[in-house]
């Protein structure tokens, strides 16, 4: 009981720092169904006049489907591809074999550079390939991840040896194993894909800006920046485009929240 006691404070403190995060996404709600001045003084608390109109607005000034089926497609590309490349890469750094440590200092080295300074290559690369303004081209350069690929290699190691040898004498191959033993036991090393690819893939700007050549094959993003060309007063339309943009992403994480905390500390502790 005592110890019950001493705990209150630290969840009061819990409490507060969840109410300040959760305060802007409830201002960005708010504003998109009221369309407020985001300036006004005092700010109200419940918004006015709430209505779905600047929702109705976004959907119609641009072609929100056809933007919103282009984010899906390249994401979902993304995702598959950052499973299968991930875990086989993941299963491999568990193996023993002549430089390993180089192989994992040199990923831990390329972890250390930004996408802006290898760009141009990629660029040219997926021009050689003849994949520019395509999906495939959109989706190539996220296809794998350094930190996902660690992700998949922590949860691996945690399987134990004499299960993979015992599935070695049963006569199973290198990539059955994968796919049969080490991925059924690597449910939050996969969440933890999907979520941090799909979020990698629908947020991104930069790429999606170079690789497109044709507005049919532009992503959210690039449509966010269109609609604010177009629009003078963006206020509540502006608003009510982030939220549908953050929905799908908020809710993934709402789904796989659980597996995704799983994947991230997977090898942090023993025993």
């Amino acid at each position: 009981m005592a110890r019950r006691q001493r705990r209150w404070p630290i969840h009061l403190a819990l409490i507060a720092v969840c109410f300040v995060m959760l305060v802007p996404f409830y201002w960005v709600l708010k504003t998109s169904i009221s369309g407020e001045n985001i300036f006004s003084y005092p700010p109200s608390i419940i918004p006015r006049d709430p209505h779905p109109f600047y929702y109705v607005d976004v959907w119609y000034a641009i072609p929100f489907a056809r933007y919103f089926l282009n984010s899906v497609v390249v994401s979902v590309l993304t995702i598959i591809a950052n499973i299968v490349l991930n875990a086989m890469a993941g299963y491999a750094l568990t193996q023993t074999f002549p430089g390993k440590q180089i192989v994992l200092m040199l990923f831990l080295s390329c972890m250390m550079i930004p996408f802006q300074a290898t760009i141009i290559p990629a660029y040219l690369i997926t021009g050689k390939l003849g994949l520019l303004d395509s999906y495939l081209g959109l989706a190539l350069p996220m296809f794998s991840t350094i930190i996902c690929i660690f992700v998949f290699k922590a949860s691996f190691d945690a399987v134990p040896r004499s299960l993979i040898d015992a599935a070695r004498v049963d006569g199973l191959s290198e990539w059955r194993i994968i796919w049969k033993v080490m991925m059924p036991l690597a449910k939050s090393a996969v969440a933890t894909n999907v979520i941090l690819s799909f979020i990698w893939s629908w947020n991104n700007f930069m790429w999606p800006l170079i690789a497109t050549r044709s507005q049919d094959m532009q992503t959210l993003p690039l449509g966010l920046a269109r609609f604010i060309s177009y629009q003078e007063d963006t206020t509540g339309a502006l608003y009510a485009f982030c939220i549908m943009v953050l929905a799908p992403g908020i809710l993934l994480f709402l789904l796989a929240q659980k597996e995704f905390v799983q994947g991230l500390t997977t090898g942090a502790t023993k025993g």
